[in-house]
């Protein structure tokens, strides 16, 4: 019954991942028509700083309570969830609060001194009006992810992309005919208007989902004891993800000026970011929606087993977790790789950002592992070790950048990336190992998914070669490339009775 509770859930949430990011290839589409890859890039320097806003204010508590309330949940202590989840969101509240304060009144110095792109200012400014609404929003989605009640979370996703692109529709006709200045303040007026909407939405669905489930029993934690167990966890999750946001920020920062060196204008330099990270990369995580789904129902799953000492539940679920992330993650490398033109031309009508696409193909597997890695490791409290390994990733990293990029240009960019995510999966496989005894099966998890993936890729690019081209003609071919995907996982034995079993029948005691 928990197994069906947990794959309900992912379902839940992987449909609400796919929506938002087909909806964001339809919102990047059109400001990348209306503002350009310029005005992408400066977009996309604003980005970082909204990353690292969330991960100062909310990140850690979103967890944390995630955690907490799975742990607690399973005990039947329904009085302690709502002490943990009003003293998460009095705390989260009040670091919130200060941060937009100061986020809004060193805009200027900001934008100059950091980000070296002064037409960001207004934009900051008004992004400081978004953090509340966002950090109070995720505590409360932490606390339906712990119970596994995905539904809330999911439709909150969607409402605020729904929003944040409504608001970008509306107002990009008053606004870029401005400048690229106002064209992203137009884009930033969409990021409040949908985390607000969303935290209106997530907040009348606490107090209606609390009251209708009767949330009120006595906490058999004091208030002092609550706060010790929030912060223990908070505290080094936080630092994780603040850490990691602010060297991801650097490196999103140095990329462009670095480029300069190598010997793009400014303007060069700013489109090619904008069209990386703009517009290439959210197209290579599209098929990791369902990851990132399945990342946030791992850590109540894996919590609430630990909490009771189900160890053969958790290596059944570590077990079919690696299969369907290696099947995933190399399945879409062998897509990226074969067809990169052919998807850009596609989605955004220019084939040319293919050239940027193919290398980064090879990194799906190991970006996409990472992403199932985190949620195991975060649901077995290795909060420390994700905090150490992610500063070491993003070091490599900015390294590469820093000293490559003026000499090689985006290849070195690729090259560091590459490596740090190499490192980091191995380290986090072996801590993974430590920790439940589950290896990671080489032949099952990698060639196999390989050969078959391969396979598939080469039989309809042939496909395509002997056709007239079109993009109805490139759709049915990946739909094709899919099927003939899992035929081959099939005949190799990836789908074998027990592995089926395992991801859809109930779990062991």
């Amino acid at each position: 019954m928990r197994r069906q509770k947990l794959l309900i859930g992912t379902c839940i949430l992987a449909s609400a991942n796919f929506i938002t990011k087909f909806m964001g290839f339809f919102y990047r589409i059109f400001m990348s028509k209306f503002i350009g890859s310029e005005g992408m890039g400066l977009y996309q320097l604003i980005l970082p700083l909204y990353t690292l806003s969330w991960s100062i204010t909310a990140a850690g508590f979103t967890t944390t309570i995630s955690r907490l309330t799975a742990a607690e949940h399973i005990k039947g202590e329904t009085g302690t969830i709502g002490r943990i989840v009003k003293q998460s969101i009095m705390m989260c509240c009040g670091i919130s609060i200060l941060f937009s304060i100061l986020l809004f009144c060193f805009s200027d110095e900001i934008s100059i001194h950091i980000l070296k792109e002064p037409r960001t200012a207004l934009s900051l400014r008004l992004l400081a009006f978004a953090i509340p609404f966002m950090a109070v929003g995720s505590c409360l989605r932490g606390f339906f992810m712990g119970l596994q009640h995905m539904s809330v979370p999911a439709i909150s996703q969607v409402l605020e992309q729904t929003l944040r692109i409504g608001a970008i529709f509306l107002l990009s006709g008053f606004f870029v005919p401005k400048g690229l200045e106002y064209a992203c303040l137009a884009a930033v007026c969409g990021i409040v208007l949908g985390e607000f909407g969303s935290f209106v939405y997530t907040f009348f669905g606490y107090l209606y989902f609390k009251k209708r489930h009767k949330f009120i029993k006595r906490p058999a934690l004091s208030s002092t004891a609550c706060t010790a167990m929030i912060l223990a966890m908070v505290i080094p999750l936080a630092t994780t993800r603040i850490m990691d946001s602010l060297l991801g920020a650097m490196e999103n920062i140095l990329i462009p000026h670095k480029l300069e060196d190598f010997g793009y204008t400014a303007t060069e330099a700013l489109s090619a970011y904008g069209e990386l990270t703009g517009m290439v990369m959210p197209l290579l995580m599209l098929p990791s929606a369902v990851l990132l789904a399945f990342s946030v129902s791992l850590v109540p799953e894996i919590s609430e087993a630990c909490a009771v000492s189900q160890h053969t539940r958790i290596q059944r679920t570590v077990s079919v977790t690696l299969l369907f992330t290696s099947i995933l993650g190399i399945g879409s490398a062998c897509i990226f790789a074969v067809f990169p033109m052919e998807i850009c031309y596609i989605v955004y009508n220019q084939s040319n950002l293919g050239t940027l696409l193919f290398p980064l193909a090879f990194l799906c597997p190991f970006i996409y592992g990472q992403t199932t890695l985190s949620g195991l490791l975060n649901g077995f409290g290795e909060q420390f070790f994700l905090f150490w390994s992610h500063i070491l990733s993003s070091l490599l990293s900015i390294a590469f950048v820093w000293f490559g990029v003026p000499y090689y240009g985006l290849s070195a960019f690729y090259a560091g990336w590459f490596l740090s995510l190499i490192v980091v999966t191995i380290l986090s496989l072996q801590k993974l190992k430590q920790r439940t005894g589950v290896s990671f099966p080489f032949f099952d998890c990698f060639v196999k998914p390989l050969l078959a993936g391969s396979a598939a890729a080469l039989l309809t690019r042939y496909a395509i070669q002997i056709s007239q081209s079109s993009k109805l003609l490139f759709l049915l071919s990946f739909t094709g490339m899919g099927i003939l995907y899992l035929f081959f996982l099939y005949l190799l034995g990836c789908f074998s009775k027990e592995n089926i079993q395992t991801l859809f029948g109930k779990s062991l005691p």
